[in-house]
C-alpha cells in the first residue's frame, strides 16, 4: 500500500483548491486623489488659461482677470501676477463671510 497524496489535498485532508482563503475583505475601496488647492501663490506670474485654485465649492471667488470654471476651478483670463484680496460677502440669510478673492493684475 502506498501513502503518497495527490497533488490538491492539503495536510488535513481535505481538498486545498476548494477551501475559501482567509481575510477577504469587503472593504478596502478608496477613490483617487483630485490635487485641490492652491496652485499659484500671491506674487507668481501667470499665463492666460493657467489653473490657480483647484476647489470644491467657492471658498475663494474669482476677482479681476480671473474666471471660474464648471468645476469651481479658478484661471486667468490674462498675463500678470496673481495677488489675494478679501471682501465681505453677503449670504441668503443676510449674514455676512469674509471671502477670498483671487486677482491678476
Amino acid at each position: 500500500m502506498s501513502t503518497t497524496k495527490s497533488a490538491g489535498t492539503s495536510r488535513l485532508g481535505r481538498d486545498s483548491k476548494t477551501t475559501k482563503s482567509a481575510g477577504t475583505s469587503r472593504l478596502g475601496r478608496d477613490s483617487n486623489p483630485k490635487y485641490l488647492g492652491v496652485k499659484l501663490f500671491e506674487g507668481q506670474k501667470t499665463k492666460i488659461g493657467s489653473i490657480i485654485i483647484r476647489q470644491r465649492g467657492t471658498k475663494f471667488i474669482a476677482g479681476k482677470n480671473v474666471k471660474m470654471g464648471k468645476d469651481n476651478t479658478l484661471y486667468a483670463i490674462k498675463e500678470g501676477k496673481v495677488y489675494f484680496t478679501t471682501k465681505r460677502k453677503k449670504l441668503f440669510d443676510g449674514s455676512q463671510r469674509i471671502a477670498k478673492t483671487v486677482n491678476v493684475e
